[in-house]
Formats: structure tokens, sequence, C-alpha cells
């Protein structure tokens, strides 16, 4: 019921947010803004077991109140082309003698992998306008929760048709599948410009997820019933379009 009030309660604020006219230089100012976001990430703890650094693209819906405050909803996508792994530990015994895989044309099939994953959070954070050209804007820290998943994708040549035992579900027995729960912790500079064309943060951010397997199988190693933790720390970059409307010069002169 609270939940449904809350949604009520931003639904009705929504548009009086962006059609309201302020002077973002002189005053604090509440307002939606529409993010798009960079990060390049590291991994710790159990990722960098698999994983390599990735590639991370988000995107939110970030509602600014005229207290400082910034209430966001956030999904990310992670991306990595370097795995740890080594192709005896994640296949084992469908490789023959030499190490390969053999596709299901009966050759030597050439394959690549990929780290992939997820990312769903809600967040909050608190601005400080320090060094900054508007009292909207500055340093902060921002926190969120949420859940965060990672797999394994394998990828085979084109010219090759997979063999039988990476076909179709089964590959879900190879790509080590987990998720769970997850905190972030982000501090940076957030620069929210006077004329509303360039708006822009950058920020150090922390990741750390409590996951566990998503497969009910592995078919290499059997039941896996561990618990790990996944980190990523990373560096971010984002763009901000915002949606309130600026307020007419007070003089105008030709």
């Amino acid at each position: 019921m609270r939940f449904r009030r809350l949604i009520l309660m931003l639904l009705a604020v929504m548009p009086m947010a962006m059609s309201a006219q302020y002077d973002i230089k002189k005053e604090k100012i509440s307002t939606w803004l529409f993010e798009v976001s960079y990060a390049y990430q590291f991994p710790g703890m159990d990722t960098k077991v698999l994983y390599g650094n990735n590639n991370c693209i988000g995107g939110s819906v970030d509602f600014k109140t005229a207290s400082n405050w910034m209430f966001s909803i956030n999904g990310s996508f992670i991306s990595g082309n370097k795995v740890n792994i080594s192709r005896e530990d994640l296949f084992g015994d469908i490789l023959d003698n030499n190490g390969e895989i053999i596709t299901g044309d009966g050759i030597y099939g050439s394959y690549a992998l990929f780290e992939r994953g997820g990312h769903i959070q809600a967040r909050v954070a608190k601005i400080f306008p320090i060094l900054a050209p508007n009292p909207n804007c500055g340093f902060f820290v921002q926190g969120g929760i949420g859940y965060l998943f990672n797999r394994l994708r394998t990828e085979f040549g084109s010219y090759a048709s997979p063999p039988p035992a990476l076909a179709g579900d089964y590959l879900y027995g190879y790509d080590k599948m987990r998720g769970g729960f997850s905190w972030s912790g982000e501090i940076g500079y957030l620069f929210l410009s006077n004329t509303r064309v360039f708006n822009f943060s950058i920020s150090i951010e922390f990741n750390q997820a409590f996951t566990k397997p998503l497969r009910k199988w592995d078919f290499n190693t059997g039941k896996d019933t561990n618990s790990y933790i996944d980190q990523y720390i990373g560096i971010r970059g984002a763009i901000y379009i915002p949606t309130y409307k600026r307020k007419p010069a007070e003089y105008y002169y030709y």
C-alpha cells in the first residue's frame, strides 16, 4: 500500500517538475533527469577468477529534489571479452585429446568466450554544491541496492555448427551463471550547466553482490552449491538530459 502511494505521488510530481520554469543559477530546483552512462570496470574477489576487465553501459531515470537529494532507478549491461578460466576447466570431457572442440560438422571449431551480465539498482545520492556553477550540482555521494548477475557466453564461428554437447539448452550447463543481492557506493562530481546544454558526471564506483549459481547443474564440475562475492570497481562517466524549463530572461536587448 505504501509503495503504491509512493508511485502515485511520483506520477503526480513528474508533470509539475517537467513543466515548471526555474532559474538554475539562483535557486535549488527539483527536476527529472534522464541519464546515460559508461564505466570501465575492474573485477575483484570471486569475479576475477573467471573474468577480466569489462565495459558497463547503463541508463537511469533520476529525480533531483530541491534539497539536492537525487533518487534513481538504474539498469546496466555488463560486457567483457577477457575470460580467465581455461577451456579444460570449462568444457572438460567434451574436448578431444588435443584440447579442441569438434563441431557438429566433424571439424575443429573456433570459438570465443565472453562475459555478459546485468545490474539493476535503486539509488539515492546527496549533492554538495562545492566548486559548482550553481547550487544544484557539485560533489556527490551515492549508494544503491539491487540485483546483479553474470555468466559466460560461448560463441562459435559462423561457418560451422556447434557440437551437440553445446547446442541449444545444453550450453546453459557451461555458462556458470550466478546472481544475487547487490549494494553499491559511488563518489564523484556532477555538473549541471546554467544553460541546460552540457550536463555530466564523473565518478568512482564500487559494486558488490552476494551471488549463488542460477543453474541447477554444471556439466563439467557437477552441482555447485557454493556462494560467491562478485565485485566490480569502476570509473564511470555519464551525461544527463534535464526536463525543467528555463525561466525567460528579465531583459532582452536588441
